[in-house]
């Protein structure tokens, strides 16, 4: 008898400990349905910010252009202007400037047959910003490609409305594109501003056309004529700014000026023919006692030319505002 009620008291205790059991299964299955279903509202869709994340329109995209690569061959891309920066999407990728050129690209593969495009993007020292979506090809059909000033190619085909150029440090709060309009536009008009400044030696006269000034900017108009039936080739071109009376045994003591850009640049210039060149150099000024000197020299010759500009010829530069920009 004693054993029997032992044995109903056990039976008694397993049903009530396998019913705490299945309450407690049940209880845990409801919180991870609750906590998988709080799981599955969160955001996938990239919207931020609860919705105040302002999405980047077609408008506003920059169009890349194709440029197939290989591994066997290099692939050149030549600018309108020197290049400034380079950055590659991935480390398939091989790129970097043709020696001794400024504007000259290379690129190519860096392993075989890669199969992920990659991108390629471009800034040069006019302010311009070229991008380019690069695949793998075994024989690219253009190994070669020249990419054309936008300035001249329509706005509307490769880059979006309103789009912003470039600045560089040099040129201050100045637009790259709008120096270069300014030059271009000095270049074109071709006027002579400055009528006595100059010098002229064995056949090689060189000017001062004029000098003109925008947002912080000068630009010199240059002017070398050859008379001579010799080729002029250029060394270098300096401008300084010294003392006008230097005592004997006294230093010398000299600031240069460095030219930031220049257009039409020669280096060489033929016998019987005239070249001009526009230089855009930082804000200066002259002082009293002091003079500015442009010197000109020949590469392994002796037609160097060397005169001087004052600061009262300096401060009478022009204001760009007044030109025409073509």
């Amino acid at each position: 008898m004693f054993n029997e009620l032992r044995i109903k008291s056990m039976k008694r205790i397993f049903l009530m400990f396998t019913l705490a059991v299945s309450v407690f299964a049940a209880n845990a299955q409801e919180v991870t349905e609750e906590t998988a279903t709080v799981i599955e509202t969160k955001p996938t869709t990239g919207d931020y910010y609860q919705g105040f994340t302002r999405p980047l329109t077609f408008d506003r995209m920059i169009p890349p252009y194709a440029l197939e690569v290989t591994f066997n061959k290099t692939v050149h891309v030549i600018f309108p202007a020197p290049i400034r920066y380079v950055d590659l999407g991935s480390a398939d990728l091989l790129a970097a400037k043709a020696d001794g050129t400024e504007n000259v690209l290379r690129v190519k593969a860096a392993l075989r047959d890669f199969s992920r495009e990659s991108n390629l993007s471009v800034i040069t020292e006019d302010g311009a910003y070229y991008t380019f979506n690069v695949k793998y090809a075994d024989e690219p059909v253009k190994l070669s490609v020249e990419m054309t000033d936008f300035l001249h190619d329509g706005e509307a085909v490769n880059r979006p409305n309103n789009a912003l150029a470039v600045y560089m440090e040099e040129l201050g709060q100045e637009s790259p594109l709008l120096v270069k309009l300014i030059m271009q536009s000095i270049y074109k008009n071709n006027d002579r501003e400055i009528k006595h400044l100059g010098s002229k030696r064995f056949g090689i006269q060189h000017t001062l056309k004029g000098v003109y000034t925008h947002n912080g900017l000068l630009y010199f108009h240059l002017q070398l004529k050859n008379s001579s039936n010799v080729p002029f080739n250029i060394d270098f071109i300096t401008f300084k700014i010294v003392d006008k009376k230097v005592a004997k045994r006294t230093a010398i003591q000299e600031q240069v000026i460095w030219p930031l850009r220049a257009y039409n640049n020669l280096m060489v210039i033929g016998g019987k023919r005239t070249e001009r060149t526009i230089f855009t150099l930082p804000k200066f000024t002259i002082p009293d006692d002091k003079m500015l000197v442009i010197e000109l020299n020949e590469q392994e010759g002796g037609r160097h030319q060397r005169f001087t500009v004052d600061n009262a010829d300096l401060v009478r530069a022009k204001v760009i505002n007044e030109l025409k920009v073509k």
